[in-house]
């Protein structure tokens, strides 16, 4: 079955299925066989909303329990990016979730919600009808939630934030990257699943969640109140430095519109001729696989961006087009909430050496996972490729290090939370070195290419 390369999910994106408020949801789906419900309409598989035509029969006569669990099988037995299946052995496994009887769809989701966690992938995992409602970002603008992006840390198994989302009730609380969730009410998260502890911590706006917090030895408290969450993926703004003005873009995630506001920011800087830009992707989560690449290709006159690989060693790269808006120097902000499509985007940039990157190490999501429907209004996540820089670097755990590392101080770094208009400017020592190397960049790019200024 052909995969429509506009429809493949980054694995921080699957991490993003997990959000309390999610923050870009990619899809897979397959042509003529299933879709995802949006209301009354569907997500086809170029990503856009039609209206819903009738359900597939496949998913019209959906099948007993037992079925349900065998169909979850028999779609990690074909599409599992590691034929092995983590030294699993995954025929052994069928025979006995098929064994048992199972009296109500809950008990087939407890057994495949088991199953899976026999492939010890914290991202390959099963969502009831709500949580899968919960993913479905593309048909609304506004989240409800505390605003974090949540994974079960691959070695610890804890529950550990991704990110938290800007200007969210959980971001303007204080929740960092990294930070553990050890109790959600006071209820223990010790081998919670994490749709689960996405459950517990979901609700209506208004009302609050306690979330207890470990951050390096420290245990804390945080009270957080729900609210309504609208994210605006791409800001923009001007800055000034002794080069002339520079544009400042931040990317706060990879979602389906987040292409089209980054080409109007770049045409707008352009327009008001910066001398060079930063682009800071500090804390995104990621999101869709094809975003990155659109993006990366705004930046990218030649060369590649990334390759993913499939169990078979298929490889299916990604080129840049020559349809750069700018070649101007660009500098990138990064740190450990860069996830997913940030490393494929400032991967790509920094193998090209179109950008220099400054911060600290990336989370380190290598993965790609398709997100597909099954059974009656259920989903199921499956880490079917990795991905790899253009240099072939596989970054996943492992993450990227930037070419100029700037550590924040636990108390530089909640002055910034808690003070964001000081993101972005000389008050916050990454920008402020950003800006430094930008301008040593600027110097070089116009001793270049003099007259070469508004225009790649």
């Amino acid at each position: 079955m052909a995969i429509t390369k506009r429809g493949l999910v980054l694995g921080a994106t699957a991490v993003a299925v997990s959000t309390v408020a999610i923050a870009g949801v990619g899809l897979h789906l397959y042509k003529g066989q299933t879709f995802m419900r949006a209301g009354a309409r569907e997500i086809t598989d170029d990503g856009s909303l039609q209206p819903m035509a009738m359900l597939s029969l496949q998913a019209f006569f959906r099948q007993s329990p037992k079925e349900l669990v065998d169909e979850v099988w028999q779609i990690i037995d074909r599409t599992y990016v590691d034929g092995t299946f983590n030294q699993v052995d995954w025929k052994r496994i069928r025979n006995e979730f098929l064994s048992k009887s199972y009296a109500s769809n809950e008990d087939a989701y407890k057994a495949i919600r088991e199953m899976l966690k026999r492939l010890n992938d914290p991202y390959t995992r099963f969502m009831d009808p709500q949580e899968f409602k919960n993913m479905q970002v593309e048909t609304s603008g506004e989240l409800s939630g505390v605003g974090i992006q949540l994974a079960a840390d691959e070695k610890t198994k804890k529950l550990t934030v991704i990110a938290p989302i800007e200007d969210s009730p959980a971001f303007s609380a204080g929740i960092l990257a990294k930070d553990i969730i050890l109790k959600i009410d006071d209820k223990s998260t010790e081998g919670m699943d994490v749709n689960k502890a996405v459950t517990l911590i979901r609700g209506q706006a208004g009302t609050k969640v306690k979330l207890t917090i470990l951050r390096g030895e420290k245990q804390m408290d945080f009270n957080i109140q729900r609210a309504k969450i609208e994210i605006h993926p791409v800001r923009v703004s001007e800055r000034p430095s002794p080069q002339g003005k520079v544009g400042y873009i931040r990317l706060v995630q990879f979602s389906a519109n987040a292409p089209v506001d980054m080409q109007k920011a770049i045409e707008k800087l352009e327009k008001q001729q910066v001398a060079g830009y930063i682009l800071d992707l500090r804390g995104n989560p990621g999101g869709l696989l094809y975003t990155s690449v659109d993006i990366a290709r705004m930046w990218l006159r030649n060369g590649a961006i990334v390759s993913t690989k499939n169990r078979q060693g298929e490889q299916d790269r990604e080129r840049a087009n020559g349809r750069s808006l700018t070649n101007k120097p660009l500098v990138v902000l990064v740190d450990g909430g860069s996830a997913s499509a940030s490393e494929i985007l400032s991967g790509a940039l920094q193998d090209n050496r179109r950008a220099v990157l400054v911060g600290t190490k990336t989370f380190g999501k290598g993965l790609v996972q398709s997100v597909r429907p099954v059974g009656r209004d259920c989903g199921l996540a499956v880490t079917i490729a990795k991905y790899f820089t253009p240099n072939g670097r596989d970054i996943n755990k492992s993450g990227i290090t930037p070419d100029t590392v700037v550590q924040l101080s636990e108390e530089q770094r909640k002055d910034l939370s808690l003070n964001r208009d000081k993101v972005g400017t000389p008050e916050d020592p990454q920008f402020a070195k950003a800006l430094e190397i930008l301008g040593q960049r600027i110097n070089v790019y116009r001793q270049q290419s003099p007259r070469a200024e508004t225009k790649p």
